[in-house]
């Protein structure tokens, strides 16, 4: 029979040339999704099938391959049912260099790399196992480390050996520290969190959209990328960074508040509101001096600051009070900065925020209390297993020979243990939410009553304005430079003495020491009384200096 050179199946086709049939062979391969993504693309449509070569070809032989495809097995090599897939995806044929995008930014692939923490958390928990007795965290992180090493190198050998672009350095860089942050950090939110010039990150998820906004120290807010891709997903974040620390968050305990690795806060619910909604405060500055609060951020006046600092040396007991953001915490910080290194100090704080015991240059003694909420059922005594409230702390800390206790925020009946650590000894500091100075009182007046019946408005008061002695104010605002760009003010708007009073309506009095100028600002108003004045000049005030500036402001003196 003539063939006339053509083989006689081929319907007349010339067969493929070896080159040829490879390049189809390796396009088919890149094509290929993992078994995780198998049966599914981008759009919902099945993958395309691969090129159809024609079996009594010689070419369609192994041999001649040169790769072998995700669905078949290496002779003499037992291969698990975990596979991995590109978590960078590569670059078009193109352009082989895969080199990042201008901003410098690697995508990846986040259903996939938490398919991948499952993988590498059980070979870790395996490990584990096989060590025994108990390991160190560190031991722990570095063991999850090599972990993740050797999947990055074994799926770095299978890129090659399927004629898949290699991985760019850039782009295992990225990997490893996505893969890393999932398994012992904060996941997708970890590269927000580590951000310098981000103060609160805002995650709202409502089914499957996440939208995440970031507000930067300037008082700017601008939009992120999603840290999760759905509302679920992220409910099972937030659980799981609560089972870290023992706090639980399910539908039992909608709620959820705790510190973040590097001291962030979060705040967090669920089901009992509209959408999941997560609120995320960075604190950029732990160890601030009064002189920084001064010259470098313009919050006051030296003269104030000098005030203020008498005040801690001398023993006052002192409530900052303010607006949600106004710097209420930044200033406890700068406040402590004025107390003798030789004291021995107690923090009490519902999640660690003011972080005194981690400045070890500083404060040289400082014992941190922190409130464990409880799990499970509530117990005969009406108390959930496990919990420690901060009463049992401030209790419990009379045996720790301190010289001041600072209750961190107040924010309802846990003023009862500010008053108890204000009674108890000299030079403690809290912080309250207020809508001006004034209202401080009425506001811890009504955090002291939310007690229950027995607590009255008169004993609140007596309480209150026997126990506090100074109450500063702060300000924020959000302005323009000019320049299309803004920056977020903070500032002493009011310093305020407090004293008992005979007044039957009030019960208490306040005197303005510093009140605001015509732009908002503290100043002197020369109404501190001697008594006062000569108790904080024997603890460096400086008289003369104060004086001075109330009679450079006569306005502010007789308001």
């Amino acid at each position: 029979m003539n063939t006339n050179g053509h083989h006689p199946d081929t319907n007349g086709r010339d067969p493929l040339r070896a080159d040829e049939w490879l390049e189809a062979r390796h396009a088919a391969n890149r094509e290929q999704t993992s078994p995780f993504a198998r049966g599914r693309s981008t759009n919902g449509t099945p993958p395309p099938p691969p090129p159809v070569v024609e079996d009594h070809d010689p070419t369609s032989l192994p041999i001649f391959a040169g790769a072998w495809t995700s669905e078949q097995e290496l002779p003499g090599r037992a291969r698990s049912e975990f596979s991995l897939r590109p978590l960078v995806a590569p670059a078009p044929e193109e352009h082989h260099h895969n080199v990042p995008g201008a901003d410098g930014r690697v995508e990846l692939d986040w259903e996939l790399i938490a398919q991948y923490r499952a993988e590498i958390s059980s070979r870790l928990t395996a490990r584990l196992d096989k060590e025994g007795g108990r390991v160190t965290d560190e031991d722990r992180e570095q063991m999850g480390l090599d972990v993740i090493e050797e999947l990055i190198k074994s799926e770095a050998e299978t890129l090659v050996s399927t004629g898949r672009p290699p991985w760019t350095k850039d782009q295992e860089k990225a990997l490893k520290s996505a893969l890393h942050a999932a398994l012992f950090g904060l996941g997708r939110l970890q590269p927000l969190v580590e951000r310098e010039d981000v103060e609160n990150i805002i995650v709202i998820a409502r089914g499957p959209e996440c939208a995440v906004w970031l507000e930067l120290v300037d008082g700017t807010l601008v939009e992120a990328d999603p840290i999760a891709d759905s509302e679920d997903e992220l409910r099972e974040f937030l659980a799981d960074l609560g089972a870290r620390q023992n706090r639980p968050f399910t539908e039992a305990r909608p709620h959820l508040d705790l510190r973040l690795p590097g001291g962030a806060r979060l705040a967090a619910g669920s089901w009992v509101m509209a959408y999941t909604s997560v609120v995320i405060r960075r604190h950029g500055m732990r160890e601030v001096s009064m002189d920084e609060m001064v010259y470098d951020r313009k919050a006051c006046t030296a003269v104030l600051a000098d005030f203020l600092a008498a005040c801690v040396r001398a023993g006052k007991s002192i409530v900052v009070s303010g607006v949600q953001g106004s710097g209420k915490t930044t200033w406890v910080r700068a406040l402590c900065s004025c107390i003798p290194p030789w004291e021995m100090i107690g923090t009490f704080e519902t999640e660690f925020e003011l972080h005194l015991h981690e400045l070890v240059d500083r404060h040289k003694i400082v014992h941190a209390w922190e409130h464990r909420p409880g799990s499970g059922e509530v117990g005969i005594d009406g108390r959930q297993a496990g919990e420690f409230s901060l009463e049992e702390a401030i209790h419990h800390s009379f045996r720790f020979n301190l010289a001041r206790q600072i209750v961190g925020e107040v924010r309802g009946p846990e003023v009862w243990n500010m008053l108890k650590a204000m009674e108890s000894g000299p030079g403690s500091i809290s912080t309250t939410h207020a809508r001006s100075a004034e209202h401080t009182i009425e506001k811890l007046v009504s955090c002291a009553m939310e007690k229950g019946p027995q607590v009255t408005r008169e004993l609140a008061i007596s309480k209150l304005a026997a126990a506090i002695d100074i109450v500063m104010y702060l300000r924020s605002e959000v302005v323009p430079n000019g320049d299309g760009t803004f920056r977020k003010q903070r500032w002493v708007e009011e310093v305020l003495v407090v004293q008992p009073s005979i007044d039957a309506a009030r019960g208490y009095a306040t005197t303005p020491i510093f009140a605001p100028n015509q732009l908002g600002q503290a100043v002197a108003t020369g109404k501190l009384d001697n008594f006062l004045a000569q108790e904080l000049a024997r603890h460096g005030f400086d008289l003369e200096a104060y004086k001075a500036e109330s009679q450079a402001n006569p306005g502010v003196a007789t308001s």
